[in-house]
């Protein structure tokens, strides 16, 4: 009696019908792995980078036109105050440094100067402002008037911001009142004044030495914006 076959390996190359054994299939190509992998890789790149450049239009396109810029005159106010001290060239440049990446601001200057009476004393008129171009007015007027504060320990807010915009005037005006103490105990009560545009913003501190809690903010908010008529120039 014949044996019944012995049963094959699953792991025994197969035969053809003639007894000759099968060819293996071919491997996958690795070369085609990679152009594949590399490919879609190469893709996904592409998605991305077009991706930022639609958002960078859609950021840049957000700012206004750069159409005027600040000056630091020699005198204020008609010519009541003249400047003491230009600190635009040290106070200035740092102050460009903390908003260069912004997403608010673009292209900044800052300027800081310091004047005085020309006659009497009324105390020091100090003038922070930046020129550029600035989008989300409400958000850059906040951050401005939040520098007031940065000493928190020394400033203390009496009044706090508010809109005080004098009639008929396109720039919004926000003023309030602050009150610095020094180690030895000395305050000094002042308001402070703010304006922000498309392209320029300053913030104008009047340390007039004046102790008084009834400052009129609505005749500061003026004084803010005649200063802000000498100091701003269209760019050419």
């Amino acid at each position: 009696m014949s044996m019944p076959p012995a049963p094959q390996s699953p792991y025994q190359t197969p035969l053809s019908p003639w007894g000759a054994p099968l060819p293996a299939p071919p491997e996958k190509s690795r070369v085609g792995l990679m152009v594949g992998i590399i490919g879609g890789v190469f893709l996904l790149i592409v998605a991305l980078l077009t991706t930022l450049v639609l958002v960078g239009k859609k950021i840049e396109s957000g700012f206004p036109r750069a159409e005027y810029a600040l000056t630091v005159p020699r005198t204020v106010l008609d010519g009541d105050d003249e400047l003491t001290r230009d600190e635009s060239a040290t106070l200035g440049r740092a102050m460009e440094r903390s908003w260069r990446h912004s997403w608010d601001a673009e292209a900044v200057h800052g300027l800081v100067a310091r004047y005085r009476p020309v006659s009497g004393d009324r105390g020091e008129l100090t003038v922070t402002a930046m020129y550029g171009r600035f989008r989300n007015t409400a958000g850059v007027r906040a951050r401005v008037l939040a520098a007031n504060r940065a000493r928190a320990t020394q400033v203390k807010v009496l009044v706090p911001p508010q809109d005080v915009t004098p009639s008929g005037s396109r720039v919004r005006v926000d003023c309030e009142v602050l009150t610095r103490t020094w180690g030895d105990g000395t305050k000094l009560t002042y308001p402070v004044c703010v304006w922000v545009d498309g392209n320029t913003w300053a913030r104008v501190a009047y340390m007039t030495l004046d102790t008084a809690m009834n400052v009129d903010l609505k005749n500061e908010a003026r004084t803010t914006l005649r200063i802000r008529s000498e100091m701003v120039r269209p760019i050419r």
